[in-house]
C-alpha cells in the first residue's frame, strides 16, 4: 500500500511567490562575527598596560584567550537557537557544522585561558610551572564564582568529548542530544566569573554593559525560538498521527493531521524536528523532512528504519499526539537560480526531493529527477513520482543495482549523456554522505558550478 497526495498547482503557486533573487547571507553574518571579535581584541589591547616580564606576558595571553572564549561561547549558544534567519538562509546543516567548529575553538580557548592564567599566578607567587595544580585548587576555592566556572568547564569538556566524531557515532542520538543541552548550563556557570574576575569589565562599565547585552540578547533568542515559538506552534495547530503506511521495505510514511497546517510557513524541501508522544518515544525529537507539499490539514514524512526511533514509527497509533519544532532547512526553491533543475535523490533522501518535484515551477522538460536505490523494490513513492512526472511533463529516471549487485554508473560522463545541458541546471541533492560526495564530484566534473549544487547533510 502506498499513500498518494495529489495536487501541486496551489503548492507551485505558493512556491513561486516565495522565490526571490539569490543573495549570499553568509557575508554580512561573517562580517558581524569578525567585527565582534575585533571589538574584543580592541578591548584587550586598550586595557593592557606595558608588559614588563614573562609573567605579565603569560597573564596577558590568558586574558585575551579568556575574552575570546567568552565571546565564542555566546556564538555557540546563538548557533543553537534555531533563529530562522540562520536556519532558512544559511542552511541548518551549515549552521550545525559551524556550531561544531565554534565549539571546538571555544573549548581550546577555555583550556588555554585556564592553563595560562593559572601558570601566570603560580609564577607570580613563586610556585613556578609545577605549581599550576595547587594554584588552580586555591583559586577555585578562594575566588568568587571560580567554583561555578570550574563546574562549567568540566561540563564543556564532557560535551566536547562526547561530540568527538568516533564517540558520537557510538552513542544513541537521544543520549548525545540531551547531554549536548548541558551547553546552556555550562555557559551560565562560566559567565559570572567573566564579570567578577575580568579586569576589562571591572574598569570599563561600557564593556560590562555590552557583555550583558550580548549574552542577554542570545538568551532571549534561545527562549523565544527554542521554547516559546514551539509552544505557540503546537498549541495552535494541535497535530496528531492520522495513519502510518508502509511505502517500501523498511520505509514508512506518517500522515500528520492538524489545524491550518499550511499557516506553519513550511516549504517543500524543509524538515521539522518531530516528537511523538507515545510510550518510549516521548523523550527524543528527531529531524525528518516533509515528503509532500504541506496541505491545509495534512503533513507527511517518510522515514527509513535505521534506529530505534525511526523503527518505532511503524507502531504509532492513529490519534497519537505530535510535538513539532520548525520548519527548518534551506533546501527550498529559494536557492534556485536557473530555469532547469535536476533533483538527485539517494535512498530515503527522496523525501525532500519528492516534495520539490511536485512544487518547483517549470514548463514541460524543465524538471528532472534521478532516483538512486539498491533495487526497484526500494524505490519508495515511485507511483507518486511517476504520476507527478506525467502530469507535469517532467523527466523521471532511476538508477538501481544490477542483478549481480553491480552499482550503476553515475559519473560526469554518464550524467552528461543523459542531460547534455546539465551545466545550465540547478541541482538539488539529498542522500547518504558517501553518495552525496560522489555525485557532487560527478556534477562538478560535468561542469556544474558549486554554487548551483544545493544540498543539506546531517550525518552524525
Amino acid at each position: 500500500m502506498t499513500t498518494t497526495l495529489a495536487g501541486g498547482r496551489a503548492a507551485r503557486r505558493q512556491t513561486m511567490r516565495r522565490i526571490r533573487p539569490r543573495r549570499s547571507p553568509a557575508v554580512p553574518l561573517l562580517l558581524a562575527v569578525w567585527a565582534g571579535a575585533a571589538g574584543v581584541l580592541w578591548l584587550w589591547w586598550r586595557d593592557t598596560p606595558a608588559v614588563s616580564g614573562g609573567t605579565d606576558r603569560i597573564l596577558s595571553a590568558g586574558r585575551v584567550t579568556g575574552l575570546l572564549a567568552g565571546y565564542l561561547m555566546a556564538l555557540v549558544v546563538l548557533q543553537m537557537a534555531r533563529v530562522p534567519a540562520l536556519e532558512r538562509r544559511v542552511g541548518s546543516d551549515r549552521v550545525a557544522r559551524r556550531h561544531a567548529t565554534t565549539g571546538r575553538y571555544t573549548l581550546c580557548l577555555v583550556l588555554a585561558h585556564l592553563f595560562l592564567v593559572m601558570w601566570g599566578y603560580a609564577a607570580r607567587s613563586g610556585r613556578g610551572l609545577g605549581g599550576i595544580v595547587a594554584q588552580t585548587a586555591d583559586s577555585v576555592t578562594g575566588l568568587p564564582d571560580l567554583g561555578k566556572a570550574a563546574v562549567g568547564t568540566g561540563l564543556l569538556l564532557l560535551i566536547g568529548l562526547l561530540s568527538a566524531g568516533p564517540v558520537r557515532r557510538r552513542l544513541p542520538y537521544g543520549l548525545w542530544y540531551h547531554v549536548h543541552l548541558l551547553t546552556y548550563a555550562a555557559v551560565f556557570l562560566t559567565f559570572w566569573h567573566q564579570l567578577s574576575e575580568g579586569n576589562d569589565f571591572a574598569v570599563e562599565p561600557a564593556a560590562r554593559t555590552a557583555w550583558y547585552a550580548l549574552y542577554g540578547s542570545v538568551t532571549a533568542l534561545v527562549l523565544w525560538y527554542r521554547v516559546l515559538t514551539p509552544v505557540r506552534l503546537n498549541l495552535r495547530h494541535r497535530m496528531r498521527v492520522e495513519a502510518v503506511v508502509e511505502e517500501a521495505p523498511g520505509i514508512v510514511s506518517v500522515l500528520i493531521g492538524g489545524r491550518r497546517l499550511h499557516r506553519m510557513g513550511a516549504e517543500a524541501g524543509q524538515f521539522f524536528r518531530w516528537r511523538f508522544l507515545a510510550p518510549g518515544m516521548r523523550s527524543g525529537s528527531h529531524p525528518y523532512s516533509l515528503s509532500a507539499a504541506p496541505r491545509p490539514e495534512l503533513l507527511r514524512i517518510t522515514v527509513k528504519a535505521v534506529g530505534d526511533h525511526s523503527a518505532g514509527l511503524r507502531g504509532l497509533a492513529p490519534g497519537t499526539r505530535v510535538w513539532a519544532e520548525g520548519p527548518y532547512g534551506a533546501l527550498t526553491a529559494r536557492r534556485r537560480s536557473r530555469g532547469k533543475v535536476l533533483l538527485v535523490a539517494g535512498g530515503v533522501g527522496i523525501t525532500p526531493m519528492r516534495a520539490l518535484f511536485e512544487t518547483l515551477p517549470g514548463a514541460a522538460g524543465d524538471i528532472t529527477l534521478l532516483y538512486r536505490a539498491s533495487s526497484t523494490r526500494d524505490l519508495a513513492l515511485w507511483g507518486e513520482l511517476a504520476g507527478i512526472a506525467e502530469r507535469r511533463g517532467a523527466r523521471l529516471m532511476y538508477a538501481v543495482n544490477g542483478p549481480d549487485g553491480e552499482r550503476p554508473d553515475i559519473s560526469a560522463e554518464s550524467l552528461r549523456r543523459k542531460i547534455p545541458d546539465l551545466d545550465r541546471h540547478d541541482v538539488f541533492l539529498c542522500g547518504p554522505p558517501g553518495f552525496a560526495r560522489s555525485v557532487h564530484e560527478a556534477l562538478r566534473g560535468a561542469g556544474v558550478p558549486a554554487r548551483r549544487i544545493h544540498s543539506e547533510s546531517f550525518a552524525r
